[in-house]
């Protein structure tokens, strides 16, 4: 069942679900049932305590309640519970892991500085976009030997600001 409530804006999946699913724009979007493919998502993503998830997973804010078997990237962040049970690699900004959960991998912390073609993944903005605002001094930037950088968390706090 996929369920769509208004008042909270989060696509509640509680069903078997095979293939590869893919979210261009952010979606609030929560797994409770078995998934196995390809998962690509902006917003936020949580894996229910009931789930069990067979995918490579990319996002930018994860949640990890269930059972994942596959390697997950978060542009933002990953949050495993105490529930969590995750086999695979993992490459985020941001890791929190709970007491009693489980995770058999390598993880991967990003690189604070970002390059610009980092940071058109990052925002999933064309990088000509990116240039037009450092042009006009709207988005914080570092020059580097002729290379445009740009720190995660002065572009967080851009971001939280506009």
């Amino acid at each position: 069942m996929i369920k769509k409530k208004a008042d909270d804006k989060i696509l509640d999946v509680s069903a078997s679900m095979q293939g590869s699913l893919v979210f261009s724009d952010p979606v609030n979007l929560r797994i409770n049932g078995r998934f196995n493919g390809n998962l690509t998502t902006r917003g936020n993503l949580i894996i229910g305590e009931s789930a069990d998830v067979d995918a490579d997973i990319i996002g930018e804010s994860i949640t990890v309640s269930g059972v994942v078997r596959g390697n997950i990237k978060a542009t933002r962040m990953i949050i495993m519970t105490n529930t969590a049970q995750v086999t695979g690699d993992i490459e985020t900004g941001k890791f929190s892991i709970e007491e009693g959960a489980v995770f058999n991998g390598n993880c991967k912390m990003s690189h604070q500085k970002l390059s610009l073609s980092e940071l058109s993944s990052y925002l999933a903005v064309e990088e000509d976009k990116i240039k037009e605002w450092v042009s006009n001094g709207k988005i914080p930037v570092e020059k580097e030997g002729g290379k445009l950088l740009f720190d995660r968390r002065q572009v967080e706090a851009w971001i939280g600001s506009n």
